[in-house]
């Protein structure tokens, strides 16, 4: 009987150890370079959208309204689908563009129509260059399975999108660097 009950107690015990090592897992969370990445990419997403939607009203060309139209949805289908995973994680996404991201809206937005097309295209070549970086960096040094999948499933995208603005840069006579 003695037995039973110090083998229920180290039986307890240990549980009860694994349910707090586990619990105190949870609320530490991501290694800080892996939360910065997810913010990072969370606030370039609702970029991508919001001139996305600024150039299906603005963009002269049907081309660029047309790439306008497919960061509205694939920078969309990315935000939610970043959003989700955030939430697992114990992650707060920011809900407000940072301010380069800001910058980047506020110029576009007083751009002239003329002018329009040329910059946005121009500012959409430099910034998927960047994200296409950061998503190859992150699928190399990004420690969490789940964060590095979606940096994977989401990197091909990016690089389409790339490609594309490249493209149609050259069309509307954009300057790029």
């Amino acid at each position: 009987m003695k037995n039973r009950v110090s083998i229920v107690l180290m039986v307890s015990l240990f549980l009860l150890g694994t349910v707090t090592m586990a619990a105190f897992a949870a609320e530490k969370g991501l290694a800080g370079k892996d939360k910065d990445f997810i913010k990072k990419a969370a606030s370039g997403g609702m970029m991508e959208v919001e001139l996305g939607q600024l150039a299906q009203s603005k963009a002269q060309s049907q081309e660029v309204k047309d790439f306008g139209s497919r960061m509205v949805t694939d920078h969309g289908k990315a935000n939610e689908e970043l959003k989700t995973l955030a939430q697992q994680k114990n992650v707060t996404l920011p809900t407000k563009l940072e301010r380069k991201h800001k910058s980047m809206v506020d110029k576009l937005n007083k751009a002239s129509a003329a002018e329009f097309d040329k910059k946005y295209m121009s500012d959409m070549v430099k910034d998927h260059k960047h994200d296409v970086e950061d998503f190859r960096k992150a699928t190399q040094k990004v420690k969490d399975p789940e964060v590095k999948a979606w940096a994977e499933k989401t990197l091909p995208v990016l690089e389409q999108h790339l490609q594309q603005a490249q493209e149609l840069a050259t069309k509307v006579g954009a300057k790029v660097k």
